[in-house]
């Protein structure tokens, strides 16, 4: 039976590896069409991919008991490079926080205030859920639209995730056994 840590372990990873493939297919779009205003809820593919950086920043720094005050909709970059750069590196940090906490803490509660001021008690794991699905939510919004804006479709299915990992494994392992020595 796997862990609590050891579920969301994977699943950030996979956060890191999905918007790796989704980002890749943006980059076929140019500037002017990633920041044309789409209809999507934060308006077009940056403003969206900037959305993932702000919950990704908000949900980390709730986490660590630290919450950030940015609004859903804040634009924090407007080059894109700079973009895909802060969010690959929040979601490392936030792999890497992650992975330094106990077991135990998956189990613990959350204490936090929403962005409406609220305070909340939520589950860890039910917070991580939470967290993920919606990362997931956003992604599906901006793929299907960069699709019809004409990139290519990215394969970003969680199955797919892990069988590149297990590809990667297996040719370290070989990489391993081969060597002379």
């Amino acid at each position: 039976m796997i862990s609590w840590k050891n579920h969301f372990l994977y699943q950030v990873d996979y956060q890191h590896w999905v918007n790796d493939k989704l980002l890749e297919s943006c980059d076929k779009l140019s500037d002017e069409v990633r920041k044309r205003e789409e209809g999507l809820p934060f308006r077009s593919i940056h403003g969206t991919v900037n959305h993932l950086l702000v919950i990704n920043l908000k949900w980390l720094g709730r986490l660590q008991g630290e919450p950030k005050d940015y609004r859903h909709d804040q634009q924090i970059f407007e080059e894109w490079r700079e973009l895909k750069l802060a969010l690959k590196q929040t979601v490392r940090q936030t792999q890497h926080w992650l992975e330094a906490q106990s077991d135990a803490y998956f189990d613990g509660e959350l204490h936090y205030r929403t962005s409406g001021g609220v305070e909340q008690r939520d589950w860890i794991h039910d917070v991580l859920t939470n967290f993920v699905t919606d990362c997931a939510h956003c992604r599906g919004q901006i793929a299907g639209l960069a699709v019809r804006l004409g990139a290519p479709s990215p394969e970003m299915d969680f199955i797919y995730y892990r069988r590149d990992m297990q590809e990667s494994l297996a040719h370290a392992k070989l990489a391993t056994t081969s060597r002379p020595g």
